[in-house]
């Protein structure tokens, strides 16, 4: 089981959002039609097959606007469920959870889709000892709760920001004169706990970046057949990453080169919402 965010990471954006939603005057749709201590109950269920993640967030946005409501969980982020599953139970101020259903879907949905599809990635390559894991390709503002949907479906994260791996990639390279010098500076300045990955786009970088000692190395966009002569010429000393030109059709062969990961942007920045909603009871 994933361990769940705290909660202290999910309510600024839950309340951002729903202040985004909320605007000026609030719900007026509510306001005009529903009695001010009307009560409703009500379900979240979900429509289509699907990896579960981001329950949290529906249920700190009713409580944002209902601090009395009795939210019930009845699936765990992670679970896979059918269509019909109900995910939640909710009961409370019937102005409150209106206003907040919107909120609560757009997370709910949104993170629930990520970790639908990364576990498509993750059965893709199953028998095999790849493993997959996301990008910095996010939604800006929700890369902490789309990288949490990703670990949901079963996949890895890669580096949450610049500033917690080194990852030299070709503008670096570029920039720095070629691959044995990028990383030469890289040594000299990462800490004991800093990793450092390089970019490499043929097997002549890969040559290159070998004597340096990379922690990891990231064949972008190599052939299979290049895949399968990078996993023999580095024989385990290193960690190999595939990257681009990967999909659901792709990934299985991809994993059978050998590699140890496999990067995937689609993981966030493609992610079908999965259909998500709201019924009363």
């Amino acid at each position: 089981m994933t361990p769940p965010l705290p909660d202290l990471l999910i309510e600024p954006i839950v309340r951002g959002a729903l202040a985004e939603d909320l605007g000026r005057a609030g719900d007026v749709t509510a306001q005009a039609c529903i009695d001010a201590e009307a009560r409703l109950a009500a379900a979240f269920a979900v429509r289509q097959t699907g990896v579960v993640a981001g329950l949290a967030c529906a249920r700190l946005a009713v409580a944002t606007l209902d601090p009395t409501a009795r939210f019930e969980a009845l699936a765990t982020d992670g679970d896979r469920v059918e269509a019909g599953h109900v995910l939640a139970r909710v009961e409370g101020n019937a102005r409150a959870l209106l206003s907040a259903e919107r909120t609560a879907l757009n997370l709910l949905g949104r993170l629930s889709g990520v970790a639908t599809l990364t576990r498509a990635y993750v059965d893709a390559v199953a028998g095999t000892k790849a493993r997959i894991a996301d990008t910095r390709k996010t939604t800006p503002g929700l890369r902490h709760l789309e990288k949490y949907a990703v670990r949901c479906g079963g996949g890895l994260n890669h580096r949450f920001g610049l500033d917690d791996a080194i990852l030299i990639k070709d503008n670096h390279v570029a920039a720095c004169g070629g691959v044995g010098e990028a990383l030469k500076r890289a040594r000299a300045t990462a800490g004991h706990l800093m990793k450092v990955e390089v970019e490499v786009d043929s097997l002549q970088q890969l040559e290159q970046a070998l004597p340096f000692a990379p922690d990891v190395i990231m064949l972008d966009n190599f052939s299979l057949e290049d895949l399968a002569r990078a996993v023999a010429i580095v024989a385990g000393r290193v960690t190999l990453e595939a990257s681009g030109g990967v999909n659901l059709q792709t990934v299985g062969a991809i994993a059978r080169s050998g590699v140890d990961v496999i990067s995937v942007g689609a993981l966030t920045h493609s992610a079908p919402v999965l259909d998500i909603g709201l019924d009363a009871a």
